[in-house]
């Protein structure tokens, strides 16, 4: 452009104000569970949540700078070397520097990104050396639980149905009259986020989960675990997370499965391992005690039997 310039000084402010912009907004410390206006993802509490944190943060930082020289190069182009200020266009065509310039920087941070997202996937697919097992499977409206293995051990006939909870069933309910904002759980709002039954798990453990679905496709999706796997009828995923804190971190069902999709929520209830353990074997104790149902059932013909058996004798005779 023959009118007008852009200054060296000007440049520098700018870059120096995106940098301080994406650090206030993006590189703030955030809870495991996600809270209320959180921009950001959350940083997790499992070993792997990290890398997906990083890099989350690393593209978004790139995206938003290149966005900011983009379109401010663009904005002083349109206002300052306007017409009407008397700017007149160049008579050159091209600038072969400038092109080999802003094609080989593009690709080298293409090139950045996908070693570090393809390092992150490689180090996520891997579930080798899982200390634990467990079977998750998506129904309308409703996940199941199977526990498989533990350290090496198989378990029994340990899984159960979790859904909604009672208190947020009945105040979702048309014309319930019930105050969403009165859901809560040790004063945190768990209004459509809590279940009857959590997933109860141990820390410090390396837990494979093998995910699948018994009617549509939904998607198992807890954010402090970093990760989010679809269940889809006929196909079994494999995931892994290893939680290192204490707590409950509570997640939903991430793909549209029907007109409940809302409504069924997940809660991972994390645990030290001897508190596990101890829960463990009181659901595996409880699992091979004869179910009340089956006994009485059981009873009924064969007191049946022995008060036919008088009568049909009498009969005969």
């Amino acid at each position: 452009m023959t009118s007008g310039g852009i200054r060296p000084g000007s440049i520098k402010r700018a870059v120096a104000a995106c940098a301080l912009f994406a650090l206030a907004m993006f590189g703030g410390v955030a809870f495991a569970n996600p809270q209320p206006g959180q921009l950001n993802m959350t940083r997790g509490a499992s070993e792997w949540s990290p890398e997906a944190y990083f890099l989350n943060n690393v593209a978004l930082g790139v995206c938003v700078v290149i966005g900011i020289l983009v379109f401010g190069a663009m904005f002083i182009a349109m206002f300052r070397f306007r017409k009407s200020r008397g700017a007149v266009a160049e008579k050159w065509s091209h600038n072969t520097m400038l092109e080999i310039v802003w094609t080989t920087i593009p690709v080298i941070i293409l090139i950045v990104l996908a070693y570090l997202a393809t390092g992150g996937l490689r180090t996520f697919a891997d579930t080798t050396g899982s200390e634990m097992t467990v079977k998750v499977t998506g129904y309308q409206w409703k996940w199941r639980y199977d526990y498989v293995d533990y350290k090496g051990k198989a378990i029994e006939k340990v899984g159960f149905m979790s859904k909604l909870d009672h208190e947020s069933d009945e105040t979702r309910q048309l014309n319930s009259g019930l105050d969403p904002n009165a859901v809560k759980v040790d004063g945190y709002n768990t209004y459509l986020i809590n279940v009857d039954k959590p997933l109860v798990v141990p820390v410090g453990t390396k837990i494979r989960f093998v995910i699948t679905a018994g009617d549509v496709i939904h998607s198992w999706w807890v954010p402090a675990l970093g990760w989010k796997m679809d269940a889809i009828p006929g196909i079994v995923n494999a995931a892994w997370t290893n939680i290192t804190e204490p707590g409950e971190y509570r997640g939903q069902c991430a793909e549209l499965c029907g007109q409940d999709h809302g409504f069924m929520p997940i809660v991972v209830k994390a645990v030290p391992k001897a508190e596990f353990e101890k829960w463990l074997a009181e659901q595996e104790a409880q699992a091979k005690q004869p179910a009340p149902a089956a006994a009485s059932t059981a009873a009924a013909p064969a007191t049946a039997q022995a008060t036919d058996a008088p009568v049909s004798q009498g009969h005969q005779g």
